[in-house]
């Protein structure tokens, strides 16, 4: 069953297309949209040409990896419990910290999570295919999140998107539209950094797992 998003005439906006469509089916289920590429992490054996660059290649991964969950972690600090949500409730518009500069800094923390996987692996080839999938399904889904923002915000969030890119930061942050707390400048969501730490700590424990397998994965390589 498609999302429910107002037909054309009742918010100005047009049906849903089927990219669209696909995109709120995603987002429903965006949890295992990533399973495929756990397998293939855990399946593939890496070139053995790479057995040298094993360590300069797991760090190198790592830090790509860390990056990832740093971005997410400031995203989630900003935007509060709403991040985790898998219906169509809306939160308030939030367009500070990571959001002043890009408009979908979760995705793209996911992104650089799974390429630092892949770096870590061994499985250089196999990387910039995780891009590319990845950017494809989260391209569907932010067109269904637009869409239903859109729909329900009207002219504050056409707005921000004329302020802050879909996918490419800009450098310096765009001016906030929201009003925030005197006290700390954060937004009405945010979370404080103990609750945004047991918010993330799902993820966290996932990356720990993904490590850990990557390393059973080399012992097992290696005879050990």
């Amino acid at each position: 069953m498609p999302p429910a998003i107002p037909p054309k005439g009742q918010s100005g906006q047009e049906d849903p297309d089927t990219t669209t469509r696909f995109g709120g089916w995603l987002f429903r289920h965006r949890t295992s949209i990533p399973l495929p590429i756990v397998l293939a992490l855990v399946i593939i054996p890496p070139p053995r040409s790479s057995a040298s660059l094993s360590t300069p290649l797991m760090l190198a991964g790592v830090l790509v990896a860390a990056a990832g969950e740093l971005l997410r972690f400031a995203g989630v600090h900003h935007i509060g419990v709403i991040s985790r949500t898998r219906s169509e409730r809306l939160g308030p518009l939030i367009d500070t910290g990571p959001f002043a500069h890009v408009r979908n800094p979760l995705y793209l923390g996911n992104i650089l999570l799974w390429l630092g996987f892949a770096i870590s692996a061994r499985l250089l080839w196999l990387a910039p295919i995780v891009v590319v999938l990845l950017a494809l399904e989260y391209h569907a889904i932010v067109r269904w999140e637009e869409q239903l923002l859109e729909s329900r915000m009207g002219e504050p969030y056409r707005d921000y998107k004329t302020r802050v890119p879909r996918w490419i930061p800009r450098i310096t942050p765009a001016p906030s539209a929201v009003a925030v707390s005197p006290v700390d400048q954060a937004s009405p969501a945010a979370f404080t950094w103990v609750e945004t730490l047991h918010s993330e700590r799902g993820t966290l424990i996932a990356i720990v797992a993904g490590y850990l397998l990557l390393w059973a994965k080399t012992m097992v390589e290696n005879g050990l």
